[in-house]
């Protein structure tokens, strides 16, 4: 299960992001990440799907229609690779 740690205006993902969790955490989607949260670290999250790609794309949209101006960073390799492959580039520092 994925966890979230927020410090100051960073949000922090642990744990797995998988299908199983995002059934869990859709419904909690629009509050799970404050509007004023700047950046969600995803350096600690340890596993990724394509399942949990959508989900941490819904949470910046949620955030930017709440008027934040979100931002991923620091994805682990894993997760990269889910990136190049779908090639989101755009969405993650």
């Amino acid at each position: 299960m994925v966890n979230i740690q927020v410090d100051q205006q960073v949000s922090y993902l642990t744990g797995r992001l998988s299908q199983d969790e995002v059934k869990q955490l859709w419904p909690q989607r629009k509050t799970l990440i404050a509007a004023d949260c700047q950046s969600l670290n995803l350096s600690k999250l340890t596993y990724s799907d394509s399942a949990g790609v959508a989900f941490l794309l819904e949470l910046v949209a949620v955030n930017h229609l709440q008027g934040g101006k979100l931002v991923m960073c620091n994805a682990p390799a894993q997760l990269t690779q889910l990136i190049h492959l779908y090639d989101l580039h755009d969405f993650f520092l």
